[in-house]
């Protein structure tokens, strides 16, 4: 007899098919294992005409078990400089906090995670994400700090990850 399948692995089927169907730009993401919807590789390019372009950033994402009711976490495994990543790789972005009202009021309840939206999504906000920091909101302070008052030396230090992401 077949295991029973979940609603969330049901979903994260679907939607890694609808990946494959119809493949967006610069991004590949799927499950790292056949048997653990759960846990997905991506793979983002650099947004071109940002510092970022040309580089081959390497990320993963969790997802909880109640899937789309809750968000997935997402963080990068490639080593990558920016105000809103967290120097562990994890992504600090709307779309992945908890839905409902911000309890700092500084992000609007649609701005945050809600069932209808998308890994596809995700990893688009992050792709925008990249292309435009949001310094006021930092994960990475040093970053933000860096990116403010030295953008030559924050391109140079992006500039050698993306180097880097190529090896």
């Amino acid at each position: 007899m077949a295991p029973k399948i979940s609603t969330a692995q049901r979903r994260l089927l679907k939607e890694f098919q609808e990946l494959l169907k119809s493949p967006t730009d610069g991004i590949v993401a799927g499950p790292i294992t056949e048997d653990n919807l759960f846990r997905w590789r991506c793979i983002l390019e650099g947004p071109p005409g940002t510092v970022y372009e040309n580089g081959v950033f390497e990320a993963e994402m969790d997802f909880p078990a109640d899937y789309p009711l809750s968000p997935p976490k997402m963080k990068f495994t490639s080593e990558i400089l920016h105000p809103n990543i967290y120097k562990d790789g994890t992504v600090c972005i709307s779309i992945l906090h908890p839905p409902g009202d911000d309890p700092l009021q500084y992000e609007s309840a649609d701005e945050r995670w809600g069932p209808l939206q998308s890994v596809e999504k995700i990893l688009l906000s992050v792709c925008s994400m990249l292309a435009e920091p949001n310094p006021n909101s930092p994960a990475n302070i040093d970053a933000a700090k860096l990116w403010r008052e030295n953008r030559d030396k924050f391109d140079e230090i992006v500039r050698a990850q993306v180097l880097k992401s190529l090896d």
